[in-house]
């Protein structure tokens, strides 16, 4: 089985695409993987603190073009690394301030603002 990293997608097409999702959802996780098969420890961590407060988010597989992704996704967030969470358009975190939200009793809150 190969695994093809980089998708045939221009970066303005990505882009595009990062924007529309991080406005028409109110929770989206840009992750390596699935939901249902994460593909790194970090994305595994978000997406189950994630789902201890709700089970509608939309998630979004960085894998098949991640530079790419890293690019688009820095223009919202200032940040390259991956996972990335967005809650009505606004930049959270990634798995780290997930948990420290988590920690303090405010994840709950901030994911269904």
């Amino acid at each position: 089985m190969t695994f093809e990293q980089e998708a045939d997608y221009t970066q303005e097409e990505l882009n595009e695409e990062v924007d529309q999702l991080i406005e028409d959802n109110e929770v989206v996780l840009f992750m390596k993987g699935t939901e249902l098969m994460p593909q790194c420890g970090y994305s595994r961590k978000a997406i189950a603190l994630i789902q201890r407060h709700r089970e509608d988010v939309e998630t979004v597989d960085v894998l098949e073009a991640l530079d790419q992704y890293r690019a688009a996704l820095e223009r919202h967030s200032n940040r390259e690394t991956i996972p990335q969470t967005f809650v009505d358009g606004e930049f959270v975190g990634g798995s780290d301030i997930l948990e420290q939200l988590q920690e303090r009793g405010e994840l709950g809150e901030k994911l269904n603002a």
